[in-house]
């Protein structure tokens, strides 16, 4: 396919590019509103150690991870319409039922149905983008989206913590049930059907092995996602640690909310410097750019906690440097993993999903069960996924960084 975008009759640009945000919006307002509210909810359902009221966040984002694999036989059976109807339906269904559970177990199954929800949603809304853009325009929307899409991070926490003030901790739940509810209406009423016919499969098992093979073996799709999956994975593990970290470690939570803003703020410039410096870059100058800033700042990070100079200074300014490179990087990296895929965008978008939530879900329950009362093992864990990420990208690249080139896109 040429960077030409496909039409998308119904929605404008600026509509189709708002629709894709929102849509992947209930990913973030469903993990960063509960950081908040974990610890009200593990009083309320008698939680015993801090870190296994993690597991409010570790239970959707596992969910979220595993489901993504059959979502995309899904969609490219079915279409991304109906699919992504049935997955948002869901999401605000069991956003309802969170708010009901009489315990910390029936919770925590009803986030994992949330997460299921979520991650239908996540997937048809990447293949959606593939069916009509490809290369840096793919890459301009991704980051436009993704600019978007961080006002969720940017508001949740203080959203979270506003609605604690005022009422219990399950109106949160039923908030997200509201909005994934308003989601469902909107893209039944508005969005078109936009799997191009040729693309079109049968559900069975031989073509989906097939188009699950190529996607596993192609050097760029597997290199990035994994790039990806580690970077992913250290930010949720501060986000599983975060409520600890501001409350044990600063002794200051009330400036979680503020901190976290800026941080998503810093990742939101990115993604829109990003969005304008693409075409005149390209996709690999700007991740690999990023990546290395990445690593420097993390490194800073690891070397303040490790020397005991850690204040919530440092902290926040090194973070909120650290989200700026991971918002150049997000764009880019996730449209450079899905280029030559573009004739079964549906299931490598499953399938890159599963493996980059599922592994980021694990790398961060690692990371965040392993704190102990200090920015240690937190900040080493930026500092390792980053040089490991940063290993998987120039392998992947065969050691030739920082260069545009074409991936042709091959078929099963």
């Amino acid at each position: 396919m040429s960077e030409t975008e496909t039409p998308h009759p119904g929605l404008s640009f600026r509509a189709f590019v708002t629709t894709i945000a929102v849509i992947q919006a209930v990913v973030a307002l469903s993990i960063d509103m509960m950081v908040p509210a974990l610890g009200q909810i593990a009083s309320a359902l008698h939680v015993g150690a801090g870190n296994e009221r993690q597991w409010v966040i570790t239970a959707f984002v596992l969910a979220f991870g595993g489901a993504q694999l059959l979502y995309g036989l899904a969609a490219d059976k079915f279409g991304r319409r109906p699919v992504l109807i049935f997955s948002l339906a869901l999401y605000s269904l069991c956003g309802f039922l969170a708010a009901m559970a009489p315990s910390f177990t029936l919770l925590l199954l009803a986030r994992a149905g949330q997460g299921i929800g979520a991650a239908g949603a996540q997937v048809v809304s990447v293949s959606v983008v593939r069916d009509c853009y490809a290369g840096r325009r793919m890459a301009q929307v991704n980051s436009l989206s993704f600019m978007v899409f961080l006002t969720a991070p940017i508001i949740a926490p203080s959203l979270g913590q506003a609605l604690l003030l005022i009422a219990p901790w399950q109106s949160i739940f039923t908030a997200l049930g509201i909005y994934g509810g308003l989601i469902t209406g909107f893209v039944a009423l508005r969005l078109p059907e936009t799997q191009h016919a040729e693309d079109r499969t049968g559900m069975n098992w031989h073509e989906f092995r097939a188009a699950i093979r190529v996607t596993l073996t192609n050097r760029m799709s597997i290199g990035y996602t994994v790039g990806g999956m580690l970077l992913l994975g250290a930010w949720l593990g501060f986000i599983n640690s975060a409520q600890q970290v501001f409350s044990d470690i600063f002794h200051l939570p009330k400036l979680f909310p503020i901190i976290f803003a800026a941080c998503a703020i810093c990742m939101a410039i990115a993604a829109l410097l990003n969005a304008r410096l693409v075409e005149h870059f390209g996709m690999r100058r700007l991740a690999h750019t990023a990546m290395l800033s990445f690593i420097a700042t993390s490194a800073l990070q690891a070397a303040a906690a490790l020397s005991g100079h850690d204040t919530i200074v440092t902290f926040a300014l090194i973070q909120s440097a650290m989200m700026f490179s991971f918002g150049l990087l997000a764009g880019n990296c996730g449209a450079i993993s899905m280029e030559p895929l573009g004739h079964i965008a549906g299931t490598a978008a499953s399938v890159q999903g599963f493996i980059n939530m599922l592994g980021a879900a694990v790398i961060g329950i690692y990371i965040g069960q392993d704190f102990n009362g200090t920015l240690t093992p937190l900040t080493l864990g930026f500092f390792i996924c980053g040089v490991l990420a940063m290993v998987t990208v120039t392998v992947a690249e065969g050691g030739r960084l920082f260069q545009s080139h074409h991936v042709a896109s091959p078929r099963p």
